[in-house]
């Protein structure tokens, strides 16, 4: 009886070792973030869309590298930027000089009341490539078919046009003719582009959206008030189908700033990098992928003393 205690205590001690390994093996540590590809959305905004730069900053600070992303409106100047190797330094930078005059012009045509064709020259002074092929990391634009409805995904060819259709908010720009097609604004396809940006990789998609209408406190003050309040009310009624592919969405506040606001861009910029790092501690942890716990090793059975079994942990 005295030897079989022993061989039990022997056993029990054997499987203690083996389940407790050394600390680079615990059951609690954590795999890098190069394990799962994180995604960031940027959705419309227009001058309120300068927080996604704070986003990207504090991204950046954190050293915490975005594998993809996926831009509309003034999301998808951002982004594209950013893809091509633009820091958010840089940005930062960039967006103290920007005005509404460096990409829209006064045509009052049937079709819009200004035309973004200076966009192509704004492209050419920010993005650092010119085609999807040569970004640093992948990018997908939206933008919506003006008589069909269709949600448009680019992902490769010339980034100019694209940029510009998915910026081509109605009623306000005139449509963008691109491969044949009447393109507007991608708001209307896609609020936050989060599935785009899942089906070009991501597995973790962070989300930026931007929540305010254009007349909050008062009446509209001229039609570009009208249209874009319009619209706004019915960006928040499509939101919700953006956030169900989102895992985690940062949202500035932004309803002091009016859609024009670029002279505010450093206090804009500000507003996203609180929210960002507000949401800092969700995503280390979304991003942390931990390894299998003990509960799903196998279990090691030992006999007791009195003849039953239990298990060794």
């Amino acid at each position: 009886m005295v030897g079989f205690s022993r061989l039990v205590r022997s056993l029990r001690a054997f499987s203690h070792e083996w389940v407790h390994q050394p600390e680079a093996e615990a059951s609690n540590s954590v795999l890098p973030h190069g394990n799962a590809k994180l995604g960031v959305a940027l959705g419309g905004g227009f001058a309120r869309g300068l927080c996604h730069i704070g986003v990207l900053k504090v991204l950046e600070q954190e050293d915490i590298p975005v594998d993809c992303i996926a831009g509309t409106s003034v999301g998808a100047v951002i982004g594209a930027a950013y893809c091509s190797g633009v820091s958010a330094e840089e940005l930062e930078d960039l967006a103290q000089t920007v005005r509404f005059r460096d990409f829209a012009r006064w045509t009052f045509s049937r079709y819009g009341l200004c035309n973004n064709d200076r966009m192509v020259r704004l492209c050419a002074r920010v993005l650092k490539v010119q085609t999807f092929a040569e970004l640093k990391i992948p990018l997908a634009i939206t933008a919506t078919d003006f008589r069909s409805g269709e949600a448009v995904v680019f992902t490769e060819g010339p980034l100019v046009d694209p940029i510009r259709a998915s910026c081509a908010y109605p009623g306000m720009f005139r449509p963008v003719d691109v491969g044949g097609r009447s393109l507007i604004d991608g708001m209307l396809a896609y609020v936050v582009p989060t599935t785009p940006v899942r089906q070009i990789g991501a597995d973790v998609v962070l989300a930026s959206y931007l929540s305010a209408h254009w007349a909050a406190y008062r009446m509209p003050r001229h039609i570009f008030e009208v249209i874009g309040q319009c619209f706004s009310i019915a960006q928040s009624k499509l939101y919700d189908l953006s956030k169900k592919e989102a895992d985690l969405v940062v949202e500035p506040d932004v309803a002091a700033f009016s859609y024009d606001s670029f002279d505010r861009a450093k206090e804009l910029i500000e507003r996203g990098e609180q929210a960002m790092r507000d949401m800092l501690p969700r995503l280390k942890e979304r991003l942390a992928i931990p390894e299998s716990p003990i509960s799903e090793l196998p279990s090691l059975m030992l006999p007791t003393v009195a003849g039953q079994h239990s298990p060794a942990l």
